[in-house]
């Protein structure tokens, strides 16, 4: 996807269509992080602890139940 940088106020402002924020379940009040090497430039939702958790749990799960089959799927 490429995107254009959109003029406001006195700065320039990257709209994020909806379903990238659905996808990385964004809001409003979500925090981002913003990360650059000066030639590329990264955002990451900040997620609170209670959420790490429960996504490193989850995956947990997921890695234990079909770690096997995932493996060979990715050779």
């Amino acid at each position: 996807m490429v995107k254009n940088l959109t003029k406001h106020g006195n700065s320039y402002a990257l709209v994020i269509d909806k379903p990238i924020l659905e996808l990385l379940n964004a809001t409003p009040e979500t925090r981002f992080e913003v990360i650059t090497d000066g030639q590329c430039l990264v955002l990451s939702p900040v997620r609170d602890s209670a959420q790490e958790k429960k996504f490193s749990s989850a995956l947990d799960r997921v890695h234990k139940r079909f770690g096997r089959a995932l493996k060979r799927l990715a050779e």
